[in-house]
């Protein structure tokens, strides 16, 4: 088990009970939605209000520490931050995995076209997952 406390305090973030409780459940879960995030630490927290996950998520997204992952017609979800990557999406069932791919060619290939300098690649592809293939 990771320690949440030294890592909140790596990215300059302080450390609460309820910071700690959201590592914890990304952890876990992987991608989770500020919704899904708010059931579960409702269970921890009685009295934890939907704007306390907000601020939070925002303080940190904003040092880093947590990245979103914008979902085609969908919430948004939230996930550790990790070495670049892509997610796979399933439209039946919602499931999201991340998959690493080389975006180099593309960055290459938009670079070539448009003379554009690309910071970071955010991937998202739709499709239907194994589970909802059979």
């Amino acid at each position: 088990m990771t320690n949440y406390a030294n890592l909140l305090k790596e990215y300059d973030l302080k450390v609460t009970p309820q910071r700690v409780a959201i590592v914890d459940e990304l952890y876990m879960n992987g991608h989770m939605n500020i919704d899904e995030l708010y059931k579960k630490l409702l269970d921890r927290f009685p009295s934890v209000s939907l704007a306390t996950i907000y601020k939070n998520v925002n303080s940190m997204l904003e040092k880093t520490f947590l990245s979103e992952v914008k979902i085609p017609n969908a919430k948004s979800v939230y996930e550790l931050v990790k070495t670049e990557h892509a997610h796979l999406v399933c439209k039946e069932c919602g499931f999201i995995e991340d998959i690493m791919l080389d975006s180099s060619d593309i960055i290459e290939q938009v670079s070539k076209i448009n003379n554009f300098k690309i910071d970071s690649t955010d991937i998202v592809l739709s499709g239907t997952c194994k589970k909802c293939c059979k």
